[in-house]
């Protein structure tokens, strides 16, 4: 009975030294491959979308799923966020009609109805945005274009029609 119990204890205490032994193993995994994502995010922000593309074929799935939900819950990845901030560099850099932003956004893996929302919460100043946008195109393609070229110019590049005559009326082209 006695040295039953001896192997059983030497099997059990075998069984969790290799258990422990996978665990560590498992929790330095983790950290490598968090520590090279957060140098990626770090570096220049990026979307949930483009983390996932860069590291699924080096990383295994479980493990970048549970590097990325860790990540998300400590606000490194945050796709919310991440509209803000290209919007604002958006505003504040490019002459870009709403639809340019969304493409933009969409192309960077942004879900679309996060893209609908935040633009829905923050449509007066898009608007307002838009138009100044279209002033500067038409004042600055005036002397290059005729009027009519000019509009299709400026639907082309996603420019709402009611956009373009408010634009075109304030610059008192019409």
């Amino acid at each position: 009975m006695k040295q039953v119990d001896e192997e059983f204890f030497k099997k059990y205490r075998m069984e969790s030294l290799e258990e422990e032994t996978e665990g560590r193993s498992r929790l330095e995994k983790f950290d490598k491959v968090k520590t090279k994502l957060l140098k990626y995010i770090l570096y220049k922000k990026r979307t949930e979308a483009e983390v996932r593309q860069k590291f699924s074929s080096s990383v295994e799935e479980n493990l970048l799923e549970d590097v990325i939900e860790n990540l998300k819950e400590n606000g490194y990845i945050n796709d919310e966020n991440y509209i803000k901030r290209a919007v604002d560099e958006f505003l504040a850099i490019n002459t870009l009609s709403r639809k340019e932003m969304r493409n933009k956004l969409y192309a960077k893996g942004i879900k679309s109805d996060m893209i609908d929302t935040y633009f829905s919460n923050h449509q007066e100043e898009l608007e307002e945005y838009e138009l100044h946008c279209a002033k500067k195109i038409i004042l600055k393609k005036q002397s290059q274009m005729e009027q009519e070229q000019i509009e299709i110019y400026l639907y082309k590049k996603g420019y709402q029609s009611d956009i373009i005559k408010q634009a075109f009326q304030e610059n008192k082209i019409l």
